[in-house]
């Protein structure tokens, strides 16, 4: 009589079923997770385990009563269909930091809304526009090729009009890829890389170079564009890149603050009466010219109109005889080069070049900042919601006080409520630090 070989038997006697098993459960635990084109409800019951299990999630972190969220939430629902169906997904999904507090802690959830993409993982602040063209547009930027190969002028125009306004954009024409690649990685988060492989003369006369191998940035949004032609060498790439990772002269508001607190140059600030007006557009022009030829130096401008508290930190207001500049080291101290207090009408050019050359030649005067250091103004960007926490205590206190016929308590909370209050004034769509509820 037969007997019947038992299951353990039979699958140690057949090693090619067992291999067979072994790829179907790996193909099993490699299933790509399901795709997702809604906004997702997360929790502390499920938030760990879907950042684990997509690449990319961008997670908005509100309050019900917030009236910038109830703004952004639709504009969520039309990205996140669209951002499901790129090459590489990204999921969109939102906690109420109101209600999971924890969770919001654990996450540094300071206001509403807090905006962050998660990339395998690891989180990245999100300072970008709120519209959902312009937000899918931007949040492409995470998922797109370190450096993207362009082969025609087509592919170039298409490149940069895709690429849009809110980066920095790096083309190498005739550089090979690999001298980018590494350098294309590190700053992945803060600009657009490519290298183009075939252009025409027109390209060239576009561009405004005239050899190649050449290193092209553009600022979209600033209209400016800077041509290197080497050296090449990783060293003196990085140089470059860093350096024009800003404008020539950059707008001082608290989205371009945020980007100056990771650039260790000293920043020659020229303080205006209003940036607005025709002749300090004509000054930021020759600002420009200077910063061009002093790449060691990050120029900057602000307008009294356009942020006085800021000013006045440097000693300028609207009595003040403008314009002027200063030599700002981004924390508690500046300079001011005597001779050069403040910038006449005419021969501009000449007096900023004084202003320069008295700087490095050290005809300078210290002087402290009168008000928070680059770092905090950034981090005096409070919520609204802790001025009502703190509104509500001194309230209290003035109540328990009232009752017990005391003096009202006085506490120094105005120019934090001040301050909150004018940030949440401003505009919503690209506000880096425009957490205003």
């Amino acid at each position: 009589m037969k007997t019947r070989q038992s299951p353990l038997i039979l699958l140690k006697t057949t090693p090619l079923l067992l291999l067979l098993l072994s790829i179907i459960s790996s193909a099993e635990s490699t299933t790509p997770p399901e795709k997702i084109n809604t906004v997702l409800e997360l929790d502390d019951s499920n938030f760990d385990s879907t950042i684990s299990a997509y690449d990319y999630v961008f997670v908005d972190f509100y309050a019900p009563w917030c009236g910038h969220c109830k703004r952004l939430a639709p504009e969520l629902d039309v990205a996140a269909p669209i951002l499901a169906e790129l090459k590489k997904p990204i999921v969109i999904a939102k906690v109420n930091a109101d209600k999971y507090t924890r969770l919001a802690r654990k996450h540094e959830v300071d206001g509403f809304p807090t905006l962050k993409i998660y990339m395998h993982g690891v989180p990245t602040d999100y300072y970008g526009p709120r519209k959902a063209e312009l937000l899918v547009r931007f949040l492409r930027k995470f998922v797109a090729p370190d450096v993207t190969i362009l082969n025609s002028d087509s592919a170039i125009r298409e490149f940069v009009e895709e690429a849009g306004t809110h980066f920095p954009i790096f083309i190498g024409f005739g550089l090979n890829e690999t001298v980018m690649s590494n350098l294309a990685i590190k700053y992945k988060k803060k600009a657009w890389f490519s290298v183009a492989s075939d252009f025409s003369d027109d390209v060239m006369v576009h561009y405004d170079f005239d050899k190649i191998p050449t290193l092209v940035s553009i600022h979209p949004s600033y209209n400016d564009h800077t041509v290197s032609y080497g050296p090449f060498e990783e060293e003196f790439l990085e140089e470059f890149i860093t350096q024009n990772l800003l404008p020539l002269a950059v707008p001082i508001n608290q989205e371009t603050l945020k980007v100056l607190k990771d650039d260790h140059r000293e920043i020659v600030l020229t303080i205006l009466e209003d940036d607005s007006e025709e002749k300090s557009q004509k000054l930021i022009k020759i600002v420009k010219a200077a910063a061009s030829a002093n790449r060691d130096l990050v120029f900057g401008y602000v307008g009294v109109k356009q942020w006085e508290e800021f000013t006045e930190t440097f000693g300028a207001n609207k009595e003040t005889k403008l314009p002027k500049m200063i030599v700002w080291d981004g924390d508690e101290e500046y300079h001011s080069v005597i001779g050069s207090e403040s910038i006449e009408e005419e021969d501009q050019g000449s007096q900023i070049s004084q202003f320069l050359a008295g700087y490095r030649e050290g005809r300078t005067e210290r002087n402290r900042v009168s008000g928070p250091s680059l770092m905090g103004y950034i981090n005096s960007l409070i919520g609204v919601k802790t001025v009502y926490i703190i509104v509500f205590l001194v309230a209290m206190l003035m109540f328990f006080q009232h009752i017990t016929k005391e003096e009202p308590l006085r506490v120094g909370t105005r120019d934090q409520a001040e301050h909150a209050t004018s940030s949440e004034a401003e505009s919503s769509d690209y506000r880096p630090g425009d957490k205003q509820e």
